[in-house]
């Protein structure tokens, strides 16, 4: 298109198009699940090796999944990407297509439950997997032996918004030779600076600000073209974690709004908990406020709060009657759409943990995960005040 560097907001509008022959202006749905050939001799060398704009079967790519591919992998500015079906697909895909019995993974403990599972089936798998206080730079550099294979973290961990040090644990683990890998959701591609700090993979569920209106199920793995189509390419194409074209769809257009959304949903966001913060009932927790352990780290690493407040009301029955009581907050299970959401972690999310582990990482009985959307943010204050009182 130019030469000239472009803004985020314009490449998330223009990357990546692949036109066909009508010079369609939106991007062409391709719902197909294989390709056909001008030959033999065109199919058997295309199995041979698979050209840039070339496809054989949607399992392993398609153009429309190609085109969400290209555009995702630019903003977070990485070399590659491959979609999947769902975020869990690409958690899973990102930490199985590599590990073997005898590695080490070293991981913060607080994960979202789904998260932790995969590492159990890793463990049973012969691979060892060591938990650590993510925020706390020392415990990883205890824990990353010269043998670690991998790290594994969320940058701002559900529910309770920790904060990991991307930058520092790279360090750590990169002077050991070891993979860094993010899951990246809460921070979203638009205040990631995830590879730039020093992320070797970076997944998303798509699922969540990048679809932004609840429709679809979608993930995404980046990072650089090596340990996307060496690496993890084979082992998701062949156990079926590709995303549908319909899906890829929906993502690539909400790509395009996502700026707008989460700049919004944010600044929404950080005038909710800085006005609920006056109120001596709560503990409000969010990235954003000067009260917030890690508020400088999260300036510097994503420059804004984000999207997500935790708000603990003391008790799951306050929790509850409040909960049942919102009128513009929905309960679900969600987050990052354009819909405010309110769930209780601790008997839906992370139900699977024990009562102790929950309790070590700070997940109460009266903690409210609050994902907040694009609704104004005085309507969103007098619903949840109402709801409590």
């Amino acid at each position: 298109m130019t030469d000239k560097p472009l803004h985020p907001r314009t490449r998330a509008v223009h990357h990546g198009i692949r036109r066909s022959q009508y010079g369609e202006m939106a991007e062409a749905l391709f719902m197909t699940q294989g390709f056909s050939y001008d030959s033999a001799e065109q199919a058997e060398a295309r199995f041979i090796k698979v050209g840039d704009d070339e496809f054989i079967y949607a399992r392993y790519g398609n153009p429309t999944s190609r085109m969400f591919e290209d555009r995702i992998a630019n903003l977070e500015g990485a070399e590659d990407a491959f979609a999947t079906a769902s975020g869990m697909a690409a958690v899973n895909g990102a930490l199985m297509s590599f590990a073997k019995p005898g590695d080490h993974i070293v991981s913060a403990k607080a994960l979202f439950g789904s998260c932790l599972y995969v590492l159990d089936v890793l463990a049973r798998f012969g691979v060892e997997v060591t938990y650590v206080d993510g925020t706390d730079l020392d415990a990883w550099r205890a824990a990353i032996r010269p043998t670690t294979r991998a790290v594994f973290f969320e940058s701002v961990s559900n529910p309770t918004l920790e904060l990991v040090d991307i930058a520092g644990v790279a360090e750590l683990a990169h002077a050991v030779g070891a993979l860094v890998i993010v899951d990246n959701v809460f921070a979203t591609p638009v205040y990631s600076q995830a590879i730039a700090q020093g992320a070797d993979v970076v997944v998303y569920s798509s699922t969540k600000h990048i679809d932004g209106a609840g429709r679809c199920l979608g993930g995404v793995i980046c990072g650089t073209k090596q340990f996307v189509r060496e690496v993890a390419e084979p082992y998701l194409k062949h156990t079926g974690a590709a995303i549908s074209p319909f899906n890829a769809w929906i993502m690539l257009n909400g790509l395009t709004t996502l700026d707008l959304r989460v700049r919004a949903m944010s600044e929404t966001a950080s005038a909710f908990a800085t006005a609920l913060q006056a109120d001596p009932a709560l503990k409000v927790i969010y990235p954003g406020l000067e009260s917030h352990a890690q508020h400088d780290l999260a300036m510097r690493q994503m420059g804004a709060g984000g999207t997500m407040v935790a708000v603990d009301v003391g008790s799951k029955e306050r929790a509850y009657s409040a909960m049942n009581k919102m009128k513009i907050f929905q309960i679900s299970n969600n987050l990052g759409d354009a819909k405010s959401i309110v769930t209780h972690p601790s008997t839906t999310t992370h139900s699977r943990l024990s009562p102790e582990v929950q309790a070590g990482l700070g997940i109460t009985a009266g903690l409210l995960r609050l994902s907040i959307g694009l609704e104004d943010a005085d309507d969103l204050l007098a619903d949840f005040r109402e709801a409590l009182a």
